[in-house]
């Protein structure tokens, strides 16, 4: 595995906004995938202005299905990514599709788009690069990990759907896992 990476840097409009931190309040990788259907949708999602501050949510990181990296949020900021773990975790994106586009239908809450060899590999290597400028970076969890709460599902409000399943089934945890170097936290018990 390429231990270094290219880093595109596409801030967001509103980095500025976002809150300052110190790199040894990180201990925490969030791995996310978009559940939109490219990067081009991804940014557009990410601009958009959802809190009251001016910002919106979005990773720090974006790998695209071609193993391009790119930035829009540094480490020295708060990224909206994860209820709870947004002040000590980084946010990493990978462009996949997920259940897009009807994410809370109750009849649409398979996730069947692999994850390529390319964009596990640039993973990785962001992985390893994150390793060696933030020194206090111990532990990665899946979105679903944390946010393991349930909603009513868009198509009959009498079903409840999780309200996050990503990086979901197809992510190569065993293969991340045994490269990362970062221990991945137990997974609690979903609740409905």
């Amino acid at each position: 595995m390429d231990q270094t990476v290219a880093i595109h840097e596409q801030p967001l409009p509103y980095v500025g906004r976002l809150q300052p931190r110190a790199a040894g309040d990180i201990d925490l990788v969030v791995i996310h995938c978009t559940e939109l259907p490219d990067l081009a949708a991804a940014r557009e999602y990410g601009e958009r202005i959802l809190h009251a501050s001016g910002t919106g949510n979005s990773g720090h990181y974006y790998v695209d299905r071609d193993g391009s990296v790119f930035r829009y949020v540094p480490h020295e900021r708060v990224a909206h990514h994860v209820r709870g773990h947004n002040e000590h975790s980084i946010g990493i994106e990978l462009v996949n599709a997920g259940r897009w586009p009807d994410w809370l239908d109750s009849r649409n809450q398979s996730m069947s788009e692999p994850y390529p060899d390319r964009q596990i590999e640039a993973l990785l290597s962001l992985l390893a690069y994150l390793r060696g400028v933030l020194p206090d970076l111990r532990s990665i969890a899946g979105h679903e990990d944390l946010d393991t709460g349930w909603v009513e599902a868009s198509d009959d409000p009498a079903l409840r759907v999780r309200r996050k399943l990503d990086p979901g089934p197809l992510f190569p945890w065993p293969r991340v896992m045994q490269a990362c170097g970062l221990c991945r936290p137990e997974r609690p018990t979903a609740s409905v």
